[in-house]
């Protein structure tokens, strides 16, 4: 896919609006260069927001674990999720405390996640993953065994609810802080 994102009520940035950015390939292109995520699940009535790392092919986000995995099994029943990534290009240090500032891109993904059940489709997930994490490790690694992929859960976000932020630029001075 390509093109614009389709924006909902979740994915429409309220603060700061002319940050927000709704174009595939450049939600695509900050989730390809970081490679932690923070995702986020209500358990029991609790919120927790926890990284991991992540893997993304396609239109899809892919996140593992171990099956007693707490926010896993959450996902894998259903669990609305809100996963977040944010790359930090660095500090915006202005006159004035109020105004620092730093410059990011991040991006934020809705849904509910699929489990992924084959060996064949989480065999080719983890691919995802570890490629996604360090080129050319999966071909450098011994494969997963049956033991190891029963062993793992899978889950596979699509990347259908998403929109980017983005701050780039110097410091937003007060004018009467600009001879400081």
């Amino acid at each position: 896919m390509s093109g614009e994102l389709n924006v909902t009520e979740r994915t429409t940035i309220r603060r700061l609006p002319k940050r927000g950015v709704y174009e595939r390939e450049a939600v695509y292109k900050i989730l390809d260069e970081g490679f932690v995520c923070h995702v986020g699940v209500v358990v029991e009535g609790q919120p927790f927001v926890i990284p991991t790392a992540y893997g993304r092919e396609g239109d899809t986000l892919f996140v593992h674990g171990a099956k007693a995995s707490r926010m896993l099994k959450a996902l894998r029943d259903g669990a609305e999720v809100c996963v977040t990534v944010t790359l930090v290009d660095g500090l915006v240090l202005a006159r004035s405390a109020f105004h620092h500032s730093m410059n990011y891109r991040s991006v934020v993904v809705f849904g509910k996640a699929r489990l992924v059940e084959s060996y064949e489709e989480k065999a080719d997930a983890l691919r995802a993953f570890t490629e996604h994490v360090v080129p050319g490790r999966w071909q450098a690694s011994r494969i997963p065994n049956k033991q190891e992929l029963d062993a793992t859960l899978v889950l596979a976000l699509p990347l259908d609810e998403a929109s980017a932020k983005v701050r780039t630029g110097p410091p937003i001075d007060e004018e009467e802080d600009v001879t400081l």
